[in-house]
């Protein structure tokens, strides 16, 4: 997909039907999944009010997705620990961390695919699993160092601190939030180890 294409207009109306002005055709929520999936972009829009409401779309599809038998791709405790961010000193981080890790699976999900087809062609009785998911943990620790590396690059209280500035707000709130990261971190860690 090109970036300078316009994103497609979608309008929701009060009836909940969906309409395609692109196409000039309703649509489902199935056919905006669709979409997504071959990296078409579209923009949701309330009919009534004009407000955008992309993202509650989007969460909606996933939600419908989720409710598929066997298409499950958010685990609980996941699900669990990020209704935990809301709210938290955390939160304005979650969303960039997600979003860099997100990008990072799917730049690496070729070369997944490839690993876990050669692991299943070498050697049909090992666990193809288990070595797929030692290559997600080794790469999931790369993405986060390459985080903690950009959050610190762009942070204006990067370096050692003048003793004045260590007790300032500012720093003591980053502080914090590199702790969280650390332990966020180690939740990570955590799971990946128990998969």
């Amino acid at each position: 997909m090109s970036n300078n294409k316009q994103p497609v207009t979608i309008k929701k109306y009060a009836n909940r039907r969906l309409y395609n002005t692109g196409a000039s055709a309703y649509v489902t929520l199935e056919d905006l999944a669709e979409m997504v999936k071959i990296g078409e972009d579209f923009v949701v829009y309330d009919a009534k009010s004009g407000d955008e409401i992309t993202r509650s779309v989007l969460a909606q599809i996933i939600f419908e997705q989720e409710g598929k038998t066997g298409e499950n791709l958010l685990p609980i405790r996941f699900l669990r620990q990020l209704i935990r961010f809301y709210g938290d000193s955390m939160q304005k981080v979650v969303p960039s961390y997600l979003e860099f890790s997100i990008e990072r699976l799917t730049t690496d999900s070729q070369k997944f695919r490839e690993q876990f087809e050669a692991a299943v062609s070498s050697n049909p009785l090992a666990n193809p699993t288990r070595q797929m998911f030692q290559s997600m943990e080794e790469q999931a620790r790369k993405n986060m160092a390459m985080f903690r590396e950009a959050l610190d690059m762009f942070s204006p209280f990067s370096g050692l601190p003048s003793e004045a500035s260590k007790s300032s707000p500012q720093n003591q709130e980053l502080a914090e939030m590199r702790a969280q990261l650390a332990e966020m971190q180690k939740r990570i860690d955590s799971l990946v180890n128990k998969d």
